[in-house]
């Protein structure tokens, strides 16, 4: 078994298993150093987000925010302490490991940018199962695509959506692969006040038909009020608390 497959797919006999969170960081450090300069993005960062939790997470540019999507997504490394996905330390992983990590564990919904925009809707969610090494990808993009309403637009290019369906597009990709977690950057930020309402149900609905853990980086009030949990990202740490 690859050690990514073991990230969600804990064998059955592993009482532990059952209560590791999606999500962990525990004491975070991440440093970046440009010549003599150095800047400290997370100071010590602890944070636990449970299976199935939708959080919210809310802080100033420059909090540190994005800093820990990164980590969180395996895009980077943390300089201290310990990320861990699903009891799984992502620091242990090498960089094969690490890709097929964010291919089959980890979705990433963004501002922009979700998709490949000379592909068809269908061909984005395609090429997503394709890359997690699903088998028929076929079937379990439309029948994604036809859960967040877009059947009608699967062959439609990306450039001819609206960015509320990108959105969609992006979620139900994440849906077609049962991503265990869905990272979510400002996945609302340049929506009118109903896309944003139909991209936070599409969320809802992905936590609700495939259990996923999703985490959203956002300004956005009514995103944050729709999570379970708020968390502030302060000076580098992590704070609970209301919007």
């Amino acid at each position: 078994m690859e050690v990514v497959a073991s990230l969600y797919e804990e064998p059955e006999h592993d009482v532990a298993a059952l209560e590791w969170p999606a999500l962990e960081l525990i004491d975070v450090f991440k440093l970046f150093r440009s010549g003599p300069v150095e800047t400290v993005a997370l100071r010590g960062l602890d944070l636990r987000i449970e299976r199935g939790e939708i959080v919210a997470v809310l802080g100033r540019s420059g909090s540190g925010k994005s800093t820990f999507l990164h980590l969180a997504a395996g895009l980077d490394t943390a300089s201290a302490g310990e990320v861990r996905a699903f009891g799984q330390p992502l620091g242990q992983l090498d960089e094969r490991e690490l890709a097929s990590y964010r291919a089959r564990t980890v979705a990433l919904v963004l501002q922009s940018d979700n998709l490949w925009p000379d592909l068809t809707a269908r061909e984005n969610v395609v090429v997503a199962l394709r890359l997690a090494h699903q088998s028929n990808v076929a079937r379990r993009a439309d029948n994604a695509l036809a859960m967040f309403g877009l059947d009608r637009r699967a062959d439609h290019r990306v450039t001819a959506l609206s960015g509320g369906e990108q959105q969609r597009v992006a979620i139900a990709a994440a849906a077609a692969r049962e991503a265990p977690l869905v990272l979510a950057d400002e996945p609302t930020g340049e929506l009118d006040a109903r896309n944003e309402e139909i991209v936070l149900d599409a969320l809802g609905r992905l936590r609700a038909e495939c259990g996923s853990t999703i985490v959203t980086v956002t300004h956005a009030r009514r995103v944050a009020e729709a999570a379970d949990r708020i968390v502030h990202v302060t000076d580098g740490r992590a704070f609970s608390g209301r919007v």
